[in-house]
């Protein structure tokens, strides 16, 4: 019997949100709505998914001494998920300036703060009282590359190791071939496989993607669904749930967790897939990160 469901070790941001009527161009400013202030975070925001879908979660992560670590300690304490791995100090608790359209598009500036200070030896600190203890462990790039692949060095044999690396970059061999699934949305997709190595669709960037070594791929399509690729196995179309969206902050993380919490469940990569749409879809009907993530039940109604 595991402690956890699942474990997120990544980036929580204090969310800096501002509507506009349209994104501004280089050299323009525009005017745009009130400031609101949301927890966030890649790390933070897909463990209150899981946590909010009724997962056993922890997250290790770091934040700074300061009203908005306050405020993220806060909502992960109220959303289920276990703090005891969250640190804090070193640094000003991150922070990411957001913008959103009409259409729920966004555009997301971060300053990492204290999530940059989250090293190999906080994760060492963790890893017999949380890494350990879970079937699945989930990562993003929001915190130095080398704690990443500290996690994956320290996860107990037979733990399933989950990366969306975003922000994307190049990607040492051994830590693409831990990643069971590697999930990318279209940008990410083309950063780590050179657009010279993609093919004309989805499924072709996800085969590209898979001969770079991960044991499994998932490709995010946004309103189009997703692609899901396993090595030896079937390149799988998951379709999208139509729903009006109103703010997409967020809907990616939220994908990701209800992913790997399934997958920690013994599910099948394409129905974990189709499960995560399903909560990708509710999520983007409602305003912020966090405070838009459902729960089981509301999945169900969906």
């Amino acid at each position: 019997m595991y402690d956890y469901d699942l474990v997120v070790v990544g980036s929580a941001n204090a969310d800096l949100v501002i509507g506009v009527e349209r994104r501004p161009a280089a050299g323009e400013t525009v005017l745009g709505s009130d400031l609101a202030v949301h927890p966030g975070g890649k790390g933070a925001n897909q463990a209150v998914a899981a946590a909010r879908l009724g997962a056993r979660t922890a997250l290790v992560a770091r934040v700074g001494d300061d009203p908005h670590g306050r405020l993220l300690l806060d909502s992960l304490s109220s959303s289920g998920v276990d703090t005891a791995a969250v640190a804090a100090g070193g640094a000003p608790t991150g922070v990411a300036l957001i913008t959103v359209d009409p259409s729920g598009d966004n555009s997301i500036v971060v300053s990492p703060g204290a999530n940059g200070r989250l090293t190999p030896e906080d994760a060492r600190a963790v890893a017999d009282r949380v890494l350990r203890p879970a079937p699945v462990v989930s990562a993003q790039l929001e915190i130095p590359l080398e704690t990443v692949t500290e996690v994956v060095r320290l996860l107990a044999p037979g733990t399933r190791f989950v990366l969306n690396p975003s922000p994307p970059r190049e990607l040492p061999a051994g830590l693409l071939a831990a990643c069971d699934p590697l999930i990318v949305n279209e940008h990410e997709a083309r950063v780590i496989a050179g657009d010279g190595a993609l093919g004309d669709g989805p499924e072709e960037w996800a085969r590209a993607l898979l001969a770079l070594g991960p044991r499994s791929v998932v490709v995010t399509l946004g309103a189009r669904g997703a692609v899901t690729a396993e090595a030896g196995g079937d390149v799988t179309r998951v379709p999208s749930v139509r729903v009006d969206a109103v703010d997409t902050t967020g809907a990616g993380d939220a994908f990701t967790a209800a992913l790997a919490w399934r997958l920690g469940l013994g599910e099948s990569l394409p129905v974990a897939a189709a499960y995560a749409a399903r909560v990708g879809a509710v999520a983007v009907t409602r305003e912020g990160a966090q405070a838009s993530y459902p729960t089981a039940e509301e999945v169900a109604a969906l």
